[in-house]
């Protein structure tokens, strides 16, 4: 008997050089299993954190005819999608179509959105974006990944307390995601200011139809440094750890959690290794070791502990 493979569609941004979009997300879920079919939303010579790039865009109009290829040849079976940072409106709504075609064609796809709006109170893509994502994108997702930022636009509702970040994860189920993950907050950190909270929360379906939900707390080590690729890292190693413990939030955080620490560790010694005692690391430098890191990503030891709340 074959063991059912999994198909992911992820549609993200290219680089050449570098680990950023599907190079951060395709590499980790094929090592762990997953056949990943990628389009680039764009293809950048490197990401837009060096001195230059160059590249190109790709359009709604190009992802419908992409996707039609694939429609015409009857190969658009998939179990999940993942999607990452785009600027366009009208991609994200062609995204949101085809995602509702998929869903009709497998009511079981599961869509991993990482809503890449802003960070730290300012938007990173254009205004129009954000009744997109709130009216359209997060409707139709499964699981996201916001930061509090992000958390807090989609919703309207600001985060200063535990239970503030509860209440906005609740708002988010209720417009459609069963899994939530606040990926980064400014809630204050049991363990001190060099650690930062991340609090997720699942609503699964019980068999007498009821709805339980299951939330955690993680506290996260903060780290000197900008990283570029490690949200799309993020999403990706969630879908696979969720797809591995579907109904335990707290192990697939957990798994997912520490691969992201020891992937960011192994960035961060071999960056200032090579920029030498006392200088700050350059994008090139800090790019993710995400060969070098395979046997954490596929079996990491669990360095990040979570905590289940009970309210």
């Amino acid at each position: 008997m074959h063991e059912m493979e999994c198909r992911v569609l992820s549609i993200q941004s290219h680089v050449v050089r570098g680990y950023v979009g599907n190079k951060s997300a395709s590499f980790p879920l094929q090592v762990l299993g997953f056949e990943v079919d990628s389009i680039n939303s764009v293809q950048f010579s490197n990401h837009t954190g060096y001195s230059h790039w160059k590249g190109q865009v790709l359009t709604a109009d190009e992802l419908h005819v992409l996707y039609e290829g694939i429609k015409l040849n009857n190969v658009h079976h998939y179990d999940y999608v993942l999607t990452g940072y785009t600027r366009d409106t009208s991609f994200l709504e062609m995204v949101v179509d085809i995602i509702q075609e998929l869903k009709r064609a497998n009511p079981n796809l599961v869509y991993v959105c990482d809503p890449v709006l802003g960070d730290h109170g300012s938007m990173y893509v254009p205004q129009n974006l954000h009744p997109v994502y709130k009216n359209k994108v997060v409707p139709v997702a499964d699981i996201i990944t916001p930061n509090q930022f992000e958390a807090e636009l989609l919703t309207g509702k600001n985060i200063s307390t535990e239970k503030d970040a509860v209440e906005v994860m609740d708002l988010l189920h209720k417009m459609g995601p069963d899994t939530v993950v606040i990926t980064s907050s400014d809630l204050p950190s049991r363990l001190g200011d060099r650690f930062l909270v991340s609090l997720g929360s699942q609503r699964t379906m019980m068999p007498d139809g009821t709805k339980s939900t299951q939330r955690v707390r993680m506290e996260i080590p903060k780290v000197d440094a900008v990283f570029v690729g490690t949200g799309d890292l993020f999403a990706a190693m969630l879908l696979a750890w969720t797809h591995h413990y579907p109904n335990d939030l707290k192990t697939a955080c957990e798994k997912t959690f520490s691969v992201m620490h020891h992937v960011i560790q192994r960035t961060i010694s071999y960056a200032h290794e090579l920029a030498g005692p006392g200088r700050r690391p350059s994008p090139p430098q800090l790019e993710l070791r995400m060969v070098q890191s395979k046997a954490d990503i596929e079996d990491p030891a669990i360095v990040m502990e979570a905590t289940v709340l009970t309210l």
